[in-house]
């Protein structure tokens, strides 16, 4: 009961994203079904998680095409959700957000944006080219009450796939990730430093985010060079003056001896490992300004140059900034195994089949209505991912925040169970599911959503589950 008296405190936050009551009752209920599902089988699974009358499954669809569920209101909400209710981490005053890009297999020919997709990655167990989605997500780092840092997912959206004006068609994956950051963040009430690989350390990002007064971390390849500060002149001498000074390798600063100071390494979850490091301050010609070059030497992980647009940020911090990159790597891994937060089926009967060698899909050329309900389906496969979002940010809290509640709800068996720590999405789904029924025979339940339930539920279905139990 507790953890679902807390679960509807959280959720009744969200009622502004949608128009009507209706609507909030199916998206509350969409978010119960995401929570406690076993099985990651779409909408299907919603409706066996609920045990939800076969005819409610159409009503589901309609929720995610519903334009009463608005996308932009519902990811706002929930942003300053995050805000308010965990534990942002700060770091010299600024908000830390992760970025990182995510390639979903999706085998549906009539599904619009999938395309064909190169995956990089050293990993046996991935094809080198797949058939699905290409997502861009943020996620906050946030604190728990034992000092660990977390990552909670905020947003993520499908980037390529399909082009409906030539505006769209010129703008690149960079351009789309900072559109997106800045939507975010104009919902964090600090300034925010972005956390992200190499593939985002490009003048793209870096220049509209110091224009508004934000910050990226990010890693640098080792073939990059940078220059020093130019000399002053004592006299005018004709022509321009010289923006830029003596050509610096960076991999010849990693290589050489001298200038770097060993200390313990500031990476999470790593004791006892000293690293050698050295920071300069040197022009990036990207950027055109001084930025700050990290690099870094590690007994187990090798070298590594980092860089940071806030000259201001110690070193340190710069290397710890970054291992905490990973974190939105395991969120994906969540996502993807425990909540199901992309495995959406949504069909376009009316869409011409592609091809499987095909690229993105030009609409422009398209009827009026083809186009609206190309973007109607994009829209959709959103709402279904924010919402996966919002889930997996619940799950989150209710670790954080009832940690023992979970561990004694969970009512299952792990090898690796260590009730000292916070839960995983797994163990507080395994919670909810569990405690779900006697929730629901609560007479302290809210009564608006007990009642909507029981008009929803099959009655047959739930007995047949008693009978089970």
């Amino acid at each position: 009961m507790e953890l679902w008296t807390l679960w509807c405190a959280c959720v009744q936050a969200l009622r502004p994203a949608c128009t009507r009551q209706a609507t909030f009752q199916w998206m509350r209920a969409a978010l119960m079904g995401l929570c406690v599902r076993a099985d990651r089988a779409g909408v299907t699974s919603l409706v066996r998680a609920l045990a939800l009358e076969p005819k409610q499954y159409l009503r589901l669809l309609h929720l995610f095409h519903s334009e009463a569920l608005s996308l932009e209101r519902l990811t706002a909400l929930w942003v300053r959700f995050c805000q308010r209710h965990l534990a942002p981490l700060e770091v010299g005053g600024a908000r830390v957000v992760l970025a990182d890009g995510l390639k979903v297999p999706k085998e549906g020919r009539k599904m619009p944006a999938v395309k064909k997709l190169h995956q990089e990655s050293t990993n046996n167990s991935k094809p080198e080219w797949i058939w699905g989605h290409s997502f861009q997500a943020l996620a906050q780092l946030v604190r728990t009450p034992d000092g660990r840092v977390t990552s909670v997912p905020l947003v993520a959206r499908i980037h390529e796939g399909v082009i409906d004006s030539a505006a769209e068609e010129r703008r690149t994956l960079l351009d789309r990730l900072v559109a997106l950051f800045f939507a975010v963040a104009r919902e964090i009430p600090r300034r925010v430093l972005l956390v992200a690989d190499a593939y985002y350390a490009s003048g793209k990002v870096i220049r509209p985010l110091l224009g508004q007064g934000h910050h990226l971390v990010t890693r640098v390849r080792r073939n990059a060079v940078a220059y020093e500060r130019p000399a002053r002149r004592r006299r005018r001498a004709p022509g321009r003056p010289r923006k830029y000074g003596r050509k610096r390798r960076l991999e010849a600063i990693l290589q050489q001896g001298s200038g770097f100071v060993t200390a313990p390494s500031p990476v999470y979850d790593e004791s006892g490992v000293e690293i050698a490091y050295a920071h300069r301050n040197l022009l990036w010609r990207p950027v055109g300004e001084l930025v700050r070059f990290v690099f870094v030497r590690h007994p187990r992980r090798g070298d590594l140059i980092l860089l940071s647009t806030d000259l201001t940020l110690d070193p340190l911090d710069v290397i710890a900034l970054y291992g905490y990159r990973f974190k939105i790597e395991g969120g994906f891994r969540q996502a993807v195994q425990v909540i199901g937060t992309y495995a959406y089926h949504f069909w376009m009967a009316g869409m011409s089949t592609r091809k499987r060698t095909s690229g993105n899909q030009d609409i422009r050329k398209r009827s009026r209505v083809y186009q609206d309900a190309v973007r109607r389906k994009l829209t959709a496969y959103h709402r279904f991912v924010q919402l996966g979002c919002v889930a997996q940010g619940l799950l989150q809290l209710l670790a954080i925040e009832k940690r023992a509640t979970v561990w004694q709800r969970f009512r299952s068996w792990l090898r690796t169970m260590n009730p000292d720590l916070p839960p995983s999405e797994l163990v507080v789904a395994q919670a909810l599911r569990t405690t779900l029924p006697e929730f629901l025979a609560d007479p302290a339940a809210p009564h608006d959503l007990v009642k909507f339930l029981e008009r929803i539920r099959d009655p047959e279905i739930l007995r047949a589950y008693e009978r089970a139990a």
